[in-house]
């Protein structure tokens, strides 16, 4: 599957641990990351400082659903069982 441009579900509903740039911290669950431009598109994508774990995501219809909104509700129920 291919991600769906401008989702950002993975980009916001989980937390992120390890720095980002502009987040040193990472990011906490639910928070958008500061790498979104304004059409929801990471700034780091296929750069070497994107994280590890932004690089380890592989959409999967069972994560992404149908739409971005409901991509964005499973990946934050996922996130809210890890916790």
């Amino acid at each position: 599957m291919e991600c769906r441009l401008g989702c950002a579900a993975c980009c916001i509903a989980p937390s992120i641990s390890s720095p980002i740039p502009g987040m040193p911290q990472g990011k906490p669950a639910g928070v958008r990351c500061v790498q979104l431009d304004e059409r929801n598109l990471c700034r780091l994508f296929g750069q070497p400082e994107r994280p590890k774990v932004c690089l380890g995501f592989t959409a999967e219809p069972w994560v992404c659903g149908d739409s971005a909104e409901q991509a964005l509700r499973i990946i934050s129920d996922l996130e809210g069982l890890t916790v």
